[in-house]
């Protein structure tokens, strides 16, 4: 018998690459794969190049703060959960597996109604909100964190790590700098601003670069719309909005990242040994995860942190300097880092919430 699975996240590229990660073992199992997200999310614009059938539904954002839209999302969540369930009663999947991220709350929602069973993704160390709403509805609860499996019930959390895409440690040097047009042999700094971009991390580093371009290439992925037109022809500095097959290439070809600090984006660093500054989100304008999940990497010696609200072109210019002249010794304690085999242990989790069935 044919098994079926739906895949649900969205938001950010951070609830969507961890699905990607597990499509390849998925699909060797013998799963057919559907994906449930917004109607024009980033995650329905990831999953295009994987062959996979994609369902849109209406979403609604749970805020913490006062907004005009907390008036209308509560119904376009009660839209989502009665679309979700149409499509769940339509594909019969046997299992729900969820990243997070607002657009998963009706699908989970939906799906315990339906008896089918969940099990959820928590990569930060404290679980977000869209989790906490599902957390009664999941069979099993996969953590990032030794910390997060402290914060769950007993019975559903389990330590499994983030899956990471294979494919992200099999890229080329030579074919990255290729596409950026990079000719010289200065080492090369890879700017991540995250998929929604990273307003003060991009302007900080266009400051910078008169001073960073005589030692370094720089590509910037800086996020959608948030391109600099003005210095589209500065040599040595390339600009993307969002990069998708090439960014295998540019890791393999970067000699330092620097980065936000979502759990997935550093859990990629620390698999692919980038020594890397991170730059959290300020506590101000989020719950404050990535403060921990920084802290926590640079307690264990992979990350240099710049706290958000201190950051200028002097600060940024030293760390890089710093973390780049001690490479060798972020590469080793990275190197002595176990990482746990997070794709297998979650495939099994599936396998066996498919099997109680």
């Amino acid at each position: 018998m044919n098994k079926k699975i739906v895949l649900t996240g969205g938001g950010t590229a951070g609830h969507v690459t961890p699905n990607i990660a597990l499509i390849p073992f998925l699909k060797e199992q013998g799963y057919e794969i559907f994906y449930i997200g917004s109607y024009d999310g980033i995650e329905k614009k990831l999953i295009a190049d994987y062959d996979i059938t994609y369902y849109g539904i209406a979403t609604g954002k749970f805020r913490r703060y006062f907004d005009p839209k907390n008036f209308s999302d509560p119904f376009r969540v009660i839209k989502g959960y009665h679309e979700a369930r149409q499509i769940l009663k339509k594909e019969k999947p046997d299992v729900i597996f969820s990243k997070g991220g607002f657009v998963s709350v009706p699908v989970v929602n939906a799906a315990s109604s339906l008896h089918i069973p969940c099990i959820l993704h928590e990569s930060d160390m404290t679980p977000g909100l869209a989790n906490r709403l599902c957390i009664n509805a999941a069979q099993k609860i996969c953590c990032n964190f030794p910390e997060t499996v402290n914060m769950l019930p007993a019975d559903k959390a389990v330590l499994t790590g983030t899956p990471i895409r294979t494919e992200l440690s099999e890229g080329s040097k030579q074919a990255g700098r290729d596409f950026c047009g990079f000719t010289d042999d200065k080492p090369v700094l890879m700017v991540i601003g995250g998929s929604l971009g990273a307003q003060s991390v991009n302007e900080t580093v266009r400051y910078a670069l008169p001073k960073l371009l005589k030692e370094y290439n720089i590509v910037h992925i800086c996020g959608k719309e948030k391109m600099d037109n003005l210095k589209l022809s500065v040599e040595g500095y390339k600009q993307f909005e969002y990069v998708k097959s090439e960014l295998k290439d540019l890791f393999a070809m970067a000699d330092l990242v620097i980065s936000r600090a979502g759990a997935n984006s550093i859990c990629e660093l620390l698999a692919l040994h980038k020594p890397n500054v991170l730059i959290p989100l300020s506590a101000r304008n989020s719950r404050g995860d990535q403060i921990l999940n920084a802290k926590s990497f640079e307690q264990q010696g992979f990350s240099m942190v710049i706290d958000n609200d201190e950051l200028d072109e002097d600060i940024l210019i030293r760390s890089i300097h710093e973390v780049y002249a001690n490479r060798e010794k972020y590469l080793a304690c990275m190197n002595k880092s176990s990482q746990h085999n997070a794709v297998q242990t979650i495939i099994r989790l599936i396998n066996e919430a498919v099997e109680k069935k």
